[in-house]
């Protein structure tokens, strides 16, 4: 058979064509390409904001007065804050923002209008959770903006005289947990949900289409075992695996970067352990799914996109419309993030500690039966 050197475009063209025809067999494929273009606009677009509005504020006050009740107000309609109630004492308004519940909370000592009145220079208390700067910058810049609005609308009559220069009581700011807007502290303990993300659910997604490839998976099909049975025998090794890179990420964040620490080692680890078994789980269920590894990796790139972008690791969560936040709450690494910044920088303990916990243990539940399912439907 005589050897085709030279180029030919009918042969070109075939080849062409044939690659489309592939394309378009492969339904996860033809998927990632229109999906991750249509996925990446809508959340840079639309839900990423580094500039967050409507943050959560609780109000403690023990002072109401036309004044005190202007300025709460005048928060509100500031557009920055969101007042989501109010709290009897400091002690709750801790608990609030170690919980995550609220961003800021604001203060109002008793005999505030009375000092006020009697030109004594009262103050004001604002508490923010500066864990991340970006998310409460731009709102308490605008405070005392929002106090002279208030002094001029209010102070009128014999008191017109306080008016029209600087306010003439004081708003002290009170910043929790990373007073010196270190940008460190909030990212790199962050990164150690995003690296076993990252890692765990390509490893996993890879397992049981690797077996199938390799075609071994024959010899799983003879064994006389479960299907929870592979799975979880699959991911024991790499729960050590992972626990040794959150060793690692975790010693870089204190002795290199110097990230504060403040909580217990055992929580740390404990909160690790329950994340890497989410990530473990829905890595395998990815496996489960996919024809193939190509497959399996594009379905761990498309759930990496958005845990990357919404789960407040890189752009405050508190600043994106709701419909992104609901998607958030849907992902692990939302949960995680809160869990392990709250352990290093507020020092939260279990009870602080159990709103972000129990949605990851249910999620854990979830996704290892809807992986030991869809492993069955692929034995047949």
């Amino acid at each position: 058979m005589k050897l085709q050197t030279g180029f030919s475009r009918s042969r070109w063209w075939s080849m062409v064509l044939k690659e489309f025809i592939q394309i378009k067999r492969d339904r996860l494929t033809f998927a990632m390409i229109v999906g991750i273009p249509i996925m990446q606009t809508a959340l840079l677009g639309y839900a990423i904001n580094t500039n967050p509005r409507h943050l959560a504020t609780a109000i403690i006050s023990a002072d109401d007065s036309n004044i005190t009740r202007s300025f709460i107000a005048a928060l509100q309609n500031s557009s920055y804050f969101r007042i989501v109630g109010t709290l009897p004492n400091e002690a709750a308004g801790r608990a609030a923002l170690a919980q995550g519940k609220v961003l800021f909370v604001v203060n109002i000592p008793a005999g505030f209008t009375r000092q006020l009145l009697r030109h004594e220079r009262p103050a004001l208390l604002i508490e923010a959770d500066a864990t991340n700067p970006t998310a409460t910058d731009s709102a308490l810049a605008a405070v005392n903006g929002i106090a002279q609005s208030v002094i001029d609308k209010e102070i009128t009559g014999p008191l017109a005289s306080l008016s029209g220069g600087p306010a003439p009581f004081d708003v002290n700011i009170h910043q929790l947990y990373n007073p010196d807007n270190i940008t460190q502290y909030f990212v790199v303990p962050g990164l150690t949900g995003m690296i076993l993300t990252l890692t765990m659910v390509m490893m996993t997604a890879l397992a049981i289409t690797r077996e199938r490839e390799r075609g071994t998976m024959e010899n799983l099909l003879a064994m006389p075992v479960t299907a929870l049975e592979v799975m979880s025998g699959k991911l024991l090794p790499y729960i050590g695996i992972g626990l040794i890179q959150a060793s690692i990420i975790l010693l870089a964040a204190r002795y290199v970067f110097q990230v504060p620490f403040f909580g217990s080692v055992g929580a740390i680890y404990l909160s690790a352990l329950l994340f890497i078994a989410v990530t473990l789980t829905v890595g395998i269920t990815f496996s489960s799914l996919a024809q193939n590894q190509l497959q399996a990796i594009q379905l761990a790139i498309f759930y990496f996109l958005p845990n990357m972008l919404l789960s407040g690791f890189m752009f405050p969560f508190d600043g994106m419309p709701r419909w992104a936040q609901f998607i958030g709450n849907l992902l692990p690494l939302t949960y995680f993030n809160r869990l392990i910044r709250g352990i290093f920088l507020k020092g939260n303990g279990f009870t602080d500690s159990w709103p972000s916990v129990w949605p990851l243990m249910v999620i854990a539940v979830v996704m290892m039966f809807v992986a030991a399912a869809t492993y069955r439907r692929t034995l047949d």
